[in-house]
């Protein structure tokens, strides 16, 4: 049996869709006798009648209604062939939210392990404007907390736990708790903590802040307002400003970059963790992705990022990841 031109299938399918030649030849910009000749080469090709014609309508034969199953598989599998072969060509787009976060480090380890692709960072700043990138196209892969965020996560969406990042306190570097290796949930107890309320691109983290300092008898400081984002983006000496200004303690993820006149310090009795998740849309296919995993594959056991210490604290909503 001869090939078959899928140019001529495509043509096929429109006409069996719309059960009539001169609609169909309308909606693919061809000429109603050219379609006609091409259903009449097709079915000289495969030796069957697709179609009985009259002067009054147009229907499938039982031959026919057996290739339109089968043509539209065909050509749904073409052309996402085709979309996957494109996409290895263009940069993976991949939202790391800021500057030295877990997330960066995984696009900094899987860029040597496909050197020729581009792996391009984003940098929304919290999980749920990241997400809004994810629905919006504009980026291919997001990281952070998923539970907490504002916006409907796609039905589609493939997450995988990358780390349970232990939090900490940035103190002035002349405020008692310096002086600390460590600092216990129970300092906490009476103190007015800034957890960047009122973030509207990271509601997942100000959710997480407010439990944990509400939980173990601290205040939450009051919202930035307004103004939040330009706050949450200002340079190092601006953050130090505030922390002398308002003498709040700012919680941050361990990782935080230093910011001159300031420490961080450890948070333990429990250690409570930020849960990073890395999540795509399931049908992407694009060799970067594949050089993200294998990165999370060397670093999860090698930082031990899914070994949190005993009786950590999570939010209610992330509790389960601690069994999982």
């Amino acid at each position: 049996m001869p090939d078959v031109d899928t140019r001529l299938l495509r043509h096929f399918v429109a006409v069996a869709q719309d059960l009539h030649f001169g609609r169909a030849a309308a909606r693919l910009f061809v000429a109603q006798q050219a379609l006609s000749r091409d259903i009449a080469r097709l079915e000289r090709d495969l030796g069957v009648r697709l179609f009985d014609r009259t002067t009054r309508k147009v229907t499938l034969t039982p031959p026919g209604e057996r290739l339109l199953a089968r043509a539209t598989e065909l050509l749904a599998l073409h052309d996402a062939m085709l979309a996957e072969l494109r996409d290895t060509t263009r940069p993976l787009l991949v939202d790391v939210m800021h500057d030295r976060s877990t997330a960066l480090r995984v696009l900094e380890a899987a860029r040597p392990l496909a050197p020729e692709l581009e792996l391009e960072a984003r940098f929304h700043g919290g999980c749920d404007a990241a997400v809004r990138g994810l629905l919006a196209h504009r980026v291919d892969v997001v990281f952070g907390r998923l539970s907490g965020v504002l916006v409907a996560l796609p039905a589609n969406l493939t997450r995988r736990l990358v780390r349970l990042e232990p939090l900490g306190l940035m103190v002035l570097d002349d405020d008692p708790l310096a002086r600390r290796d460590t600092v216990p949930l129970a300092a906490l107890r009476g103190r007015t903590v800034d957890t960047s309320g009122g973030n509207p691109e990271a509601p997942e983290w100000v959710e997480l802040g407010a439990e944990l300092v509400r939980t173990h008898d601290g205040t939450v400081a009051p919202d930035h307002h307004p103004g939040m984002a330009a706050v949450a983006a200002a340079p190092p000496e601006e953050t130090t400003h505030h922390l002398r200004a308002t003498g709040w303690p700012v919680l941050t993820k361990t990782d935080a970059a230093p910011i001159p006149g300031t420490v961080v310090r450890p948070l333990t009795d429990p250690v409570p963790l930020y849960p990073w998740t890395m999540a795509h849309r399931a049908e992407l296919r694009h060799p970067g992705l594949d050089a993200l995993n294998r990165a999370l594959d060397r670093l999860i056991p090698a930082e031990g990022w899914l070994d949190p210490p005993a009786g950590a604290w999570l939010p209610a909503a992330d509790r389960a990841l601690l069994s999982g």
